[in-house]
């Protein structure tokens, strides 16, 4: 049985700020403890049966965990350059995904702790099929597309009340409970690592339980941009149509191909934020 794991860092336990994690001694430490996390969650799902198991590091530059640290059952994802952004490696013969450590989206809860939606300088929000989504619903239909069940989120209690409205059967550890997007009421990591350990647990055991997040084509996505320059770089990308000075739309036949087309479009609204060739020397 093979399980893939999503894993982000602003729901890890003990993650209350953004400053931990743009602080470099303090980047340092949770850096250790979404490792730490992450392990838990290999516990459970190798404890519940599974056979394999493949991490991809989502945050950020994707190289946060520490391989050395990291159970030595499972395999790692890391850097930055990939056509599947957060679920680089995924593919249909994984038997379900989780996703360790993640967050709610902007414009969601306003207590959920350090929310956004996939790339937080850039993105106010994402619609697919006239739906508004955060990451982790994005991932779990992109997840569908390859008939992948999502079977298990953590992160602050706010955010699996989001996600729920979507996944109501999925197994959560809630490591924390939102006070503001910078503030929360947090458990001791021993004690989130076991309820991670535990859920994980559950959700691989009732796999068969679970059905895949399917879309049906044709797949259209809303973006939108907290700056107008953001954008209309977007439309480089013939497809992709400015329907309002911040928002632009594109259709694509299936759902794996319309996330390779968003992560495009985000790549370029982030580059384009301050000039897209401010740091080219010429």
């Amino acid at each position: 049985m093979k399980i893939f794991i999503s894993a982000d860092i602003e729901g890890i336990s003990g993650v209350a700020t953004n400053q931990q994690l743009k602080t470099p001694s303090e980047y340092q430490r949770f850096r250790k403890l979404m490792t730490q996390d992450v392990n838990a969650a290999i516990v459970g799902a190798f404890n519940g049966g599974a056979t394999e198991v493949v991490v991809a590091d989502g945050h950020g530059n994707m190289s946060n965990i520490l391989i050395e640290d990291l159970d030595p059952r499972a395999l790692l994802i890391q850097g930055s350059n990939r056509v599947m952004c957060q679920l680089e490696g995924l593919d249909d013969s994984f038997d379900a995904i989780m996703f360790v450590g993640h967050h709610g989206r902007e414009n969601g809860s306003e207590r959920t702790v350090i929310s956004h939606t996939l790339a937080g300088i850039c993105v106010n929000e994402m619609k697919i099929n006239g739906k508004v989504v955060g990451e982790t619903e994005m991932n779990a239909m992109v997840a569908g597309d390859f008939d992948v069940p999502a079977i298990f989120i953590s992160g602050d209690d706010a955010y699996v009340a989001e996600v729920r409205e979507t996944l109501p059967e999925v197994e959560a550890a809630i490591v924390k409970r939102g006070i503001d997007r910078f503030a929360a009421e947090l458990i001791h990591p021993e004690k989130a690592r076991g309820l991670i350990q535990e859920k994980a647990e559950l959700a691989v055991k009732r796999i068969p339980q679970f059905s895949p997040l399917k879309v049906d084509g044709p797949v259209t996505f809303e973006l939108e941009f907290k700056a107008t320059n953001q954008a209309l770089m977007t439309t480089t990308i013939p497809s992709v149509t400015l329907i309002a000075p911040r928002k632009i739309s594109f259709t694509c036949d299936d759902m794996i191909t319309a996330y390779k087309h968003m992560w495009g479009c985000v790549i370029i609204a982030m580059t384009a934020t301050n000039g897209v060739l401010g740091n080219v020397n010429a």
